[in-house]
């Protein structure tokens, strides 16, 4: 086993080994038809929402690897005068990213840890669907890490689940989802992604909207 392989949290392995460390499925996941249809419909969408807070030019933070076109699409938005730096703690998802990105020479893929911040700062961090897999202690210190790399004028794109509205027709469908897969994402649905930061949301202006009857979120917070 490496030494990176030990680096993986007993929470990947055993909740989501399935999806991010299997080879074969997550080759199969790591399609955007595939997060389109996980999301409803709604993957595009978000992922525009997230462009929309990027300027060509940027350096561009993400960190965790995100099946689809989501890290091609803000490394095109950067373009080569940017920058876009993805960690993952996964060997496998580091692998499969590298190659996603290979011809493109703004784009830089490493393994690591997103609860760890960075050294080097960046205009746009842009967390997309993480928060909800970990549990609610690394929610916090991801959330915290995140708000740190942020240079001054720049910003955090949080992008993840969020309560729908009472009468949501999925509502008791993503509950048992939830139940079954994501047992980490209940507390998107119970606390507001600034109040998870605590005391680092302080020095930050906080804007929020939600699509698809608010069963999705974009938390943007800016560094005043």
């Amino acid at each position: 086993m490496t030494s990176d392989a030990l680096r993986v949290p007993s929470y990947l392995r055993d909740v989501y080994g399935w999806a991010y460390l299997t080879p074969s499925l997550a080759r199969w996941l790591d399609r955007q038809v595939v997060v389109q249809t996980i999301l409803w419909g709604n993957a595009q969408r978000l992922i525009g929402d997230v462009l929309a807070e990027v300027k060509p030019g940027d350096r561009v933070f993400q960190p965790a690897a995100v099946y689809g076109d989501f890290s091609r699409q803000v490394a095109a938005k950067v373009g080569t005068d940017g920058k876009l730096d993805v960690r993952d703690i996964a060997p496998l998802q580091v692998d499969l990213t590298r190659r996603k990105l290979a011809d493109l020479p703004q784009a830089h893929v490493a393994c690591g840890d997103a609860a760890d911040p960075h050294a080097q700062q960046a205009d746009v961090v842009a967390c997309f669907f993480l928060l909800h897999e970990v549990p609610d202690d690394l929610k916090v210190r991801i959330t915290r890490a995140m708000l740190a790399q942020v240079a001054p004028g720049g910003r955090a794109v949080f992008v993840d689940y969020h309560r729908p509205g009472r009468f949501h027709p999925l509502k008791p469908l993503m509950r048992r989802i939830f139940d079954w897969l994501e047992p980490f994402a209940q507390r998107m649905w119970q606390s507001e992604i600034r109040d998870i930061a605590g005391p680092a949301a302080t020095g930050f202006r906080w804007r929020k909207r939600t699509r698809f009857g608010g069963l999705y979120q974009i938390v943007v917070a800016e560094r005043a």
